[in-house]
C-alpha cells in the first residue's frame, strides 16, 4: 500500500510539475484572442476531434477568447464524389460552380459547423455556431471567374463575433461568405487569417495534419521552429512554394502585416499538440513571428 502510494503521489508531482511550468504561459495569454483554423485529418477522426475541442475549452477556462474558423476540404471531397460532381483546384483554391457551392455549403454549415458546435457544447453551454454569411460577416466578391464562385474577403464584419464573445460563448465559425450575388465559398486559410487581423488577435493557429512548416517537403529533419515574417515574405517571393501552400503563406505574412503577434503551424492529429505549443517552453510546430517578436 505504501509503495503505491508513493506511486501516485510521485504521478501528482509530475503534474504539478507542469502546471508551474504552464503558468508563465497561462499569465501571458490570459485575456488574449486566440483564432484557431481547424481542419485536415485532424477533422476527421471523431476522437481527435474531442481531443481539439476539450483543448479550445481549456484554452476558454484559463481566460483566452477562443475563435474558431474551420473549413471541411476532405468532406467536401467525398460529398462531390457521392454526387459524382468534379473535384477541381486552381492555385490550391477550389473551383466552385453553383452545384459545387450548394455542396460546400451542405457540408460546412450543414454538417461540421454543427458538429464542431455538438463537440463544444459537450463541455457546457459553451460555443454558437455561425458561418461568414451570417450577419455579412464575410463581405465577399468573386476572386477569379475561372474559379466561380470562390470569395475574397472585401470585408470582416466583427459585430456578431464580438457580441458572441462578449456572451461567453466560442463563435464556431463557417468558412462561407456572401455577395451581392450570393454566397461565396472562402478559403478557411484566408478567413481565419482576416478574423485574426478585424479582431486584432494576439495569436493565430493553423490546426492541420503536418508537424509544421518544412523548409523541404517529405524531409523530416527540414522542420522549422520558428520563421521570422521576412523570411516569410521572402518565401512568397522565391516562387518556391507548392501550390497548396501559397494561400496559407500569405494569409500568415498578412496577418503578422496587420499586427497579429504571432501565427503557429500545429499538427492537430498529435494529441494536445494546442496546448503543448501555448503552455510549454519548448512548444510544437512551427511559429511565425515578427522580427522584434522573436519569443
Amino acid at each position: 500500500m505504501r509503495k503505491r502510494d508513493a506511486i501516485e503521489r510521485d504521478k501528482a508531482l509530475d503534474k504539478a510539475k507542469i502546471l508551474i511550468e504552464a503558468m508563465p504561459w497561462i499569465h501571458r495569454h490570459y485575456g488574449q484572442t486566440i483564432v484557431v483554423k481547424y481542419g485536415g485529418a485532424a477533422m476527421e477522426d471523431e476522437e481527435l476531434m474531442h481531443q481539439v475541442v476539450g483543448d479550445l475549452e481549456l484554452l476558454k477556462l484559463m481566460g483566452m477568447r477562443v475563435v474558431l474558423v474551420h473549413g471541411g476540404g476532405k468532406a467536401i471531397n467525398k460529398l462531390l464524389g457521392d454526387l459524382q460532381l468534379p473535384v477541381s483546384f486552381k492555385d490550391g483554391l477550389r473551383v466552385t460552380d453553383d452545384a459545387t457551392m450548394e455542396a460546400v455549403q451542405m457540408v460546412l454549415i450543414g454538417k461540421v459547423n454543427q458538429q464542431l458546435v455538438w463537440q463544444l457544447n459537450g463541455y457546457g453551454n459553451n460555443a454558437v455556431g455561425i458561418s461568414g454569411a451570417d450577419g455579412k460577416t464575410f463581405k465577399c466578391r468573386q476572386v477569379d471567374p475561372d474559379l466561380g464562385r470562390v470569395g475574397e474577403i472585401v470585408e470582416v464584419n466583427t459585430h456578431l463575433i464580438e457580441s458572441v464573445l462578449d456572451d461567453g460563448y466560442v463563435p464556431v465559425i463557417a468558412s462561407v461568405g456572401s455577395g451581392p450575388d450570393g454566397f461565396y465559398n472562402v478559403n478557411a486559410d484566408v478567413a481565419a487569417s482576416q478574423v485574426a487581423q478585424a479582431l486584432k488577435a494576439d495569436t493565430l493557429v493553423y490546426l492541420t495534419d503536418v508537424d509544421g512548416f518544412y523548409r523541404e517537403y517529405g524531409n523530416d529533419d527540414s522542420l522549422i521552429a520558428t520563421m521570422t515574417n521576412d523570411e516569410a515574405h521572402g518565401l512568397l517571393d522565391s516562387g518556391t512554394l507548392a501550390s497548396g501552400m501559397i494561400p496559407k503563406i500569405r494569409s500568415i505574412v498578412e496577418a503578422l502585416d496587420s499586427g497579429v503577434r504571432d501565427v503557429r503551424i500545429l499538427n492537430g492529429t498529435f494529441p494536445h499538440s494546442l496546448l503543448l505549443e501555448i503552455f510549454t517552453d519548448a512548444g510544437i510546430g512551427t511559429m511565425f513571428t515578427s522580427q522584434e517578436n522573436t519569443q
